[in-house]
């Protein structure tokens, strides 16, 4: 219904392949890599600053989770650790140490105390320790906030999707009273009825997207997929194939957007801030590049081809991939630097790792890049070569080229996952109860609601 009614982008692109710096991208109207500050938690030198709250970076309302939802905070689910608990040496390290005893009892050598040591605790202290981590990972990381207040931790996942509609409807409602100056309204759970019955729908711009493909790799401990399915595309989450960057892309706004409109010209979710700002009769910022296009004449057919001839695809601060669409052609072009080596082999995913890693050890690279034309083969199944594409290396030429220019453009920027910045820190621990409590608090409104709704 939403597209029928709106407009329906078919090359809608993410500009990133996971989630945390695709937001930042849609948020800002820049390419992540720009930012260098994503994901930092929620404090910065006490556990109640809220440095990084989104009410100190200009949101008046905030209901969710500021951490990353990862399946550790749904019960049942395992953990993603599991991964690296799996790929610890435990044969290797029970051989040496067994090896070391033996030399020792038989006098052959003598064994310093300390590494006897070091190997046990490597076999038994580290699991232990890595165990309690896993155990009360989800009290100290999966908590809900409304406002600047945790309202439950750690939170209940199975309807949270829920309390954030009721939430957003409660918002709207507030809205409506405050500009009619009161009078209550009914509750609805669905968004575009809000709307409608709060007569706001044609007020209102609705954009539906996703901020990156799915997750292949996600599989439950019992061997549920639950990573989503990615279509006709190649791969998914973390990886700039197809798969991972081409999201919905749906916008609808009665009276101001045609209905039922498909547009296949390459767009991104960084288009949506200037398109905001200059809807707002905002000014665009002009002490930084912005990187999106205001996507409204676009929307509106008032021009026919997107603004971004060149769009650069990043894995972490990598410069993955190039995608170019030349002016008067109709072919998109597709070039990537390097691609991840999927586990298995014939698969489309990194399932040994839980998603696909971009450092030296987990890439292969190309040179010349490999070349795809999304317009005739938008599965990037084949990759062209000089017999079946004579202009290949002028393409590539223009595309490595652009590349360049691009990267002097980026500075470089402070890395965020340095192993400081990644270190646990209890002093900045948010904690609604105490810590011998393990955190625990249930006291969120939103919960009550469904609760009585669903008894």
């Amino acid at each position: 219904m939403l597209a029928q009614e709106g407009v329906k982008l078919t090359q809608h692109l993410a500009a990133s392949p996971l989630c945390t710096p695709s937001r930042a991208a849609f948020l800002t109207g820049r390419y992540p890599i720009r930012s260098g500050k994503w994901h930092l938690g929620l404090n910065c030198e006490h556990s109640s600053d809220h440095c990084h709250h989104p009410k100190a970076h200009g949101f008046d309302h905030f209901y969710g989770i500021t951490m990353t939802n990862l399946r550790d905070c749904q019960p049942g689910h395992g953990s993603v650790f599991y991964n690296v608990f799996a790929n610890i040496p435990y044969g290797t390290l029970g051989a040496a140490l067994a090896t070391l005893c033996f030399l020792r009892v038989t006098g052959i050598m003598a064994i310093p105390r300390r590494i006897r040591l070091g190997l046990v605790a490597l076999l038994f202290v580290a699991p232990a320790v890595f165990g309690l981590f896993i155990l009360t990972f989800p009290n100290f990381n999966c908590f809900l906030m409304r406002g600047e207040e945790i309202v439950e931790q750690p939170y209940v996942s199975e309807n949270l999707t829920q309390r954030m509609t009721a939430e957003a409807v409660e918002f709207m409602e507030r809205l409506v009273r405050l500009e009619e100056g009161g009078g209550e309204t009914g509750f609805s759970g669905q968004i575009m009825k809000t709307l409608e019955r709060l007569k706001l729908k044609e007020k209102t711009l609705v954009y539906l997207t996703s901020d990156q493909g799915p997750h292949l790799e996600e599989i439950s401990i019992h061997g549920e997929m639950h990573g989503g399915y990615s279509g006709i595309y190649k791969a998914g989450k973390s990886t700039n194939w197809e798969g991972g960057i081409r999201v919905p892309g749906i916008l609808q706004w009665p009276g101001q957007l045609p209905a039922g409109k498909v547009i296949d010209e390459p767009t991104s979710n960084m288009d949506i801030f200037p398109s905001v700002v200059n809807l707002a009769g905002a000014n665009i910022p002009n002490d930084r590049q912005i990187d999106g296009r205001d996507l409204l004449p676009l929307l509106q057919g008032r021009v026919e081809r997107s603004e971004h001839e060149f769009l650069f695809h990043y894995c972490n601060s990598h410069l993955n991939a190039v995608r170019w669409h030349p002016a008067n052609s109709t072919s998109i072009w597709k070039a990537f630097f390097f691609t991840p080596d999927f586990y298995p082999k014939n698969g489309t995913g990194c399932f040994h790792t839980h998603v696909c890693f971009c450092t030296e050890d987990y890439v292969t690279r190309h040179d010349p890049p490999l070349l795809y034309d999304l317009s005739r083969d938008p599965s990037e199944n084949t990759p062209l070569t000089p017999a079946t594409e004579p202009n290949i290396s002028s393409i590539l030429e223009v595309m490595v080229e652009a590349a360049r220019v691009h990267a002097q453009g980026v500075k470089p920027v402070v890395n965020q996952l340095s192993l400081e910045n990644v270190l646990w820190k209890p002093w900045l621990q948010p904690c609604c109860s105490s810590l011998s409590q393990l955190c625990r608090c249930e006291r969120d409104h939103q919960k009550g609601s469904l609760d009585t709704e669903n008894s």
